[in-house]
């Protein structure tokens, strides 16, 4: 069929094309079809919408990605990725091979499937897992999908967490450590998927997070480290399309966890890996058993991918920090890092990146670097590098001017602070969407409290989003108050 192609102001993740419903009947085509287009001997694909208001009859809309592709065209229907058959075989619990995986990778690579189809991915994923062969095969797949940067130091070091526990912002001050005491730390991270924050929005609200791969190297050749966002840099650019498909399911299954940390930190360079598996009965992962298979599975590809790897498996059974959101997150580092702030951030921050130094064979003490300053100085070094303030200070930064309080109902002891409750409260307020949103709880589990004790207060951006989550917050039991009795049954 011949149309005319033009483009149309609206940006889609995949090249998609809007016919009229009339072409698309005379053509065969369904919405979410794909139609071949071909145009002065080059050959295009694009996912099909229509429409009977949009475009007219005889004109192809375009959107960004083929914007390119104005003028008179051939259209016909073309057949589905190959990959589409790989997906459907994982939601039949049967297992892929190599090439399935390649080709997989491909096509997301290529953006040659649809939102629907990669939601169906992340679910087979979720629903049957990957075995160990398939994720060691997905993690190579997804690295050699993007860019790679070598550095001449022989030692690189990188630190993840798998995530669930709120507050728990260890990553900048492990960075700032860590570089402090001369070890390169060229750190990519994500943002929120599940939570009201990641690395990625918490260094947002000190400085730019977003830099080509070129860039990252001249950071840290600067500086030594950084802490970036991993969708701005082509390092397992797939990831970052599967979280887009993760973030609307709010899953994140085990097999592809293992298959992008791993892919990002062999592509960022890194020889040298501390992954944090936090454990609790309300964190990601919530048995004490599960950890260990996770960190076995995590041993395990590493060893394929050449990295010396280290995992430690950490309680998780509530928030680390006093903050929960991108500033409020941002306040609690700079805190630990200027000597203060909460003691369990800054615990687990030094016991982590001793760790770390263990496996880098270097002779530093975490602790020192950090009463000496010589973190924070490290971290306000890659902060200006990042085109950031240097001199920012915990009060600069400034949480949503609307809140509410959230106070004790009887007396009793604190016999948990769930992690998924209260960090979907935060979301509900509005993090990290927006930066000042969150929560800055009062109370650790144990503490005593008398009724109208403050538990923690939600700050919003807007009436709406407080209203939400106070709402919610009435539904759930996010700090959960009892008897001391009962704290005694819970610990046994």
């Amino acid at each position: 069929m011949e149309l005319t192609a033009r483009e149309i102001d609206i940006a889609t993740p995949t090249p998609t094309v809007i016919l009229h419903a009339a072409d698309a009947e005379e053509l065969g085509a369904h919405p979410l079809d794909r139609v071949r287009i071909e145009q002065a001997e080059r050959t295009y694909t694009g996912v099909v919408e229509t429409t009977t208001e949009l475009v007219d009859e005889g004109v192809l809309a375009v959107t960004s990605q083929l914007g390119h592709v104005t003028g008179a065209v051939d259209v016909s229907l073309a057949p589905k990725p190959q990959s589409v058959a790989h997906i459907r075989t994982k939601l039949e619990d049967h297992e892929l091979e190599q090439s399935d995986l390649q080709q997989l990778v491909r096509d997301i690579d290529r953006n040659r499937l649809t939102d629907v189809e990669l939601g169906a991915y992340v679910a087979g994923l979720y629903a049957n897992g990957l075995s160990h062969e398939e994720t060691r095969h997905l993690t190579q797949a997804m690295t050699d999908a993007g860019e790679r940067i070598d550095w001449s130091e022989p030692v690189v070091a990188d630190k993840h967490s798998i995530g669930g526990v709120a507050g728990n912002r260890v990553t900048p001050i492990i960075v700032g450590i860590v570089a402090a005491a001369g070890v390169t730390i060229p750190k990519t991270s994500s943002r929120a998927i599940t939570s009201p924050a990641g690395t990625a929005d918490t260094m947002a609200v000190f400085c730019d997070v977003e830099f080509t791969t070129d860039e990252v190297r001249e950071i840290v050749e600067e500086t030594g480290g950084c802490l970036v966002w991993g969708g701005g840099v082509e390092l397992s650019p797939v990831d970052d399309k599967i979280i887009r498909a993760e973030n609307p399911l709010s899953v994140d299954p085990p097999g592809q966890v293992i298959a992008s940390v791993l892919s990002k930190k062999k592509s960022a360079g890194s020889n040298r890996v501390l992954i944090d598996i936090p454990y609790g009965e309300h964190a990601k992962v919530t048995s004490l058993v599960a950890a260990r298979d996770l960190a076995e599975d995590f041993r395990l590809v590493a060893e394929h991918l050449d990295i010396d790897i280290a995992c430690t498996i950490t309680r998780g059974g509530q928030p680390i920090g006093e903050g929960i959101g991108p500033i409020l997150e941002a306040r609690d580092v700079l805190a630990v890092l200027d000597g203060g702030g909460p003691l369990e951030l800054r615990l687990k921050s030094v016991r982590l990146a001793d760790i770390l130094f263990d496996l880098c064979d270097v002779d530093a003490d975490a602790s020192e670097l950090l009463d000496s300053g010589a973190a924070l100085e490290k971290f306000r070094e890659i902060v200006a590098a990042q085109g950031g303030d240097p001199d920012v200070r915990r009060d600069d930064l400034t949480p949503g001017e609307r809140r509410h309080v959230v106070t004790a109902g009887r007396d009793g002891i604190v016999l948990s602070i769930q992690n998924r409750n209260i960090s979907e409260v935060a979301r509900r307020a509005g993090a990290p969407r927006n930066a000042g949103a969150g929560i800055r709880l009062h109370c650790r589990e144990g503490d005593e409290v008398e009724a109208d004790d403050e538990l923690f207060t939600i700050y919003a951006e807007n009436a709406a989003k407080l209203t939400e989550a106070v709402e919610y917050n009435a539904g759930v039991d996010a700090v959960r108050i009892g008897d001391p009795d009962e704290a005694l049954i819970e610990r046994r």
